[in-house]
C-alpha cells in the first residue's frame, strides 16, 4: 500500500477500498448490522425461492416475477457485502482492477433488473386485475420467462457501458477509493481525464433506470386503483387493493432510498461522506433483506407455507 499515492501509474493492477473514511475504527461495529441484515436477505430470499419450488399452488406468474426478485436481491448483495465485511473485519483493502470492474458491472445491473422487475410486477397485478380474463392466456410460462429474460438483459446493457468506461481512463493520481466497494462515479472520480462521458452516462441511466420505470408503475397502478374504486362493496375493494399491498410496500422500500441516493450523490456536496457512504450500503441491501419479509408477510400463500415449514406436527 506504500505506493498507492504515486503518480506514475495510469493502469493500476488494484484499487484500495477505503471502507468509510472516518469511521475505521468504528468498521467492527458497523458490521455487524450489515452483516444482519445480509444474512438475513441470504435466509430469506433462499426460503421463498424453496417454497415456490416446492408449493406448486404457486407456480403462477406473479411467483415466478417473484422468484427472478429473489435472485436478483441474492446477486446485489453478494457482489458487495462479502467484500465490505472483508474490509471491516480483516483490513482487506485491495481488490483487482477487472474485479473491481466486475463489482461495478454487478451493482449497477442487478439495481436495474430489480427495478425492471417490480415494472414487470406491476404489468402482472395490472392485467390480473383491470383484465383478469386475459389474465391467464396473455402471461403464460413462455411470456412470463421472455419478460424475465428481457428484464435481465434490459440491465446488463444498462450497465455495461460503465466498467467498459472506466477501463478505458487513465489513473494517474491514486488508486484508493473511499468507499467501501467499486461505485462507479466513487471509481472515475479517480481519473486524471475529462470523465463528463462516465458522469453524464451515469445520470443519464439513473434517471432511465428509476424515472421511466417509476413512471410505467405510476401508470399500472393508476388504472388499478381506478379499477378498483369501480368495484360495487368496500370488502370487494379492499380485498382487490390487499392483493396489491405487498408489491407497493417493496415499491417504496427500493425506489424512495433510491432517490435519495441519487440526489445526495448529484447535489448533496455538503453532506458528510461517511454519510454518503452508510446510505449506498443501506440502499444496497435494505431491499433484499424487506422484500422477503414484506412478501413473506402479506402474502397468505407464502406465509401459510411458511409457518407449515417452522411450525412442527404433532402427531
Amino acid at each position: 500500500m506504500s505506493d498507492s499515492n504515486t503518480t506514475d501509474f495510469t493502469n493500476p493492477s488494484t484499487f484500495i477500498l477505503l471502507g468509510i473514511p472516518g469511521l475505521e475504527a468504528a468498521h467492527v461495529w458497523i458490521s455487524i448490522p450489515f452483516c444482519t441484515m445480509y444474512i438475513i436477505a441470504i435466509l430469506g430470499n433462499f426460503t421463498i425461492l424453496f417454497i415456490v419450488k416446492t408449493e406448486p399452488s404457486l407456480h403462477g406468474p406473479m411467483y415466478y416475477f417473484l422468484c427472478v426478485l429473489a435472485v436478483t436481491d441474492l446477486v446485489l448483495c453478494t457482489s458487495t457485502v462479502p467484500k465490505m465485511m472483508s474490509i471491516f473485519w480483516f483490513n482487506s483493502r485491495e481488490i483487482d482492477f477487472s474485479a473491481c470492474l466486475t463489482q461495478m458491472f454487478f451493482i449497477h445491473c442487478f439495481f436495474a433488473t430489480e427495478s425492471g422487475i417490480f415494472m414487470a410486477m406491476a404489468f402482472d397485478h395490472y392485467m390480473a386485475i383491470c383484465d383478469p380474463l386475459r389474465h391467464s392466456t396473455t402471461l403464460r410460462n413462455p411470456i412470463v420467462a421472455k419478460i424475465g429474460l428481457a428484464v435481465i438483459l434490459h440491465g446488463s446493457t444498462l450497465a455495461l457501458p460503465c466498467p467498459l468506461l472506466a477501463r478505458q481512463w487513465p489513473y494517474c493520481r491514486t488508486n484508493i477509493i473511499p468507499h467501501t466497494c467499486c461505485e462507479h462515479m466513487a471509481v472515475v472520480n479517480l481519473a486524471c481525464a475529462d470523465i463528463r462521458i462516465s458522469s453524464y452516462y451515469g445520470l443519464t441511466v439513473a434517471n432511465l433506470v428509476i424515472c421511466l420505470d417509476m413512471f410505467f408503475i405510476a401508470v399500472s397502478y393508476t388504472q388499478i386503483l381506478r379499477a378498483i374504486f369501480s368495484l360495487p362493496t368496500k370488502d370487494a375493494r379492499l380485498k382487490t387493493f390487499g392483493t396489491c399491498g405487498s408489491h407497493l410496500f417493496a415499491i417504496l422500500a427500493f425506489y424512495i432510498p433510491g432517490l435519495f441516493t441519487l440526489l445526495t450523490y448529484r447535489f448533496g456536496h455538503h453532506v458528510a461522506l461517511h454519510f454518503h457512504i452508510l446510505f449506498a450500503n443501506v440502499c444496497l441491501l435494505e431491499p433484499p433483506m424487506l422484500n422477503p419479509i414484506i412478501f413473506g408477510v402479506r402474502t397468505k400463500q407464502i406465509r401459510d407455507r411458511v409457518l407449515q415449514l417452522f411450525t412442527p406436527k404433532w402427531t
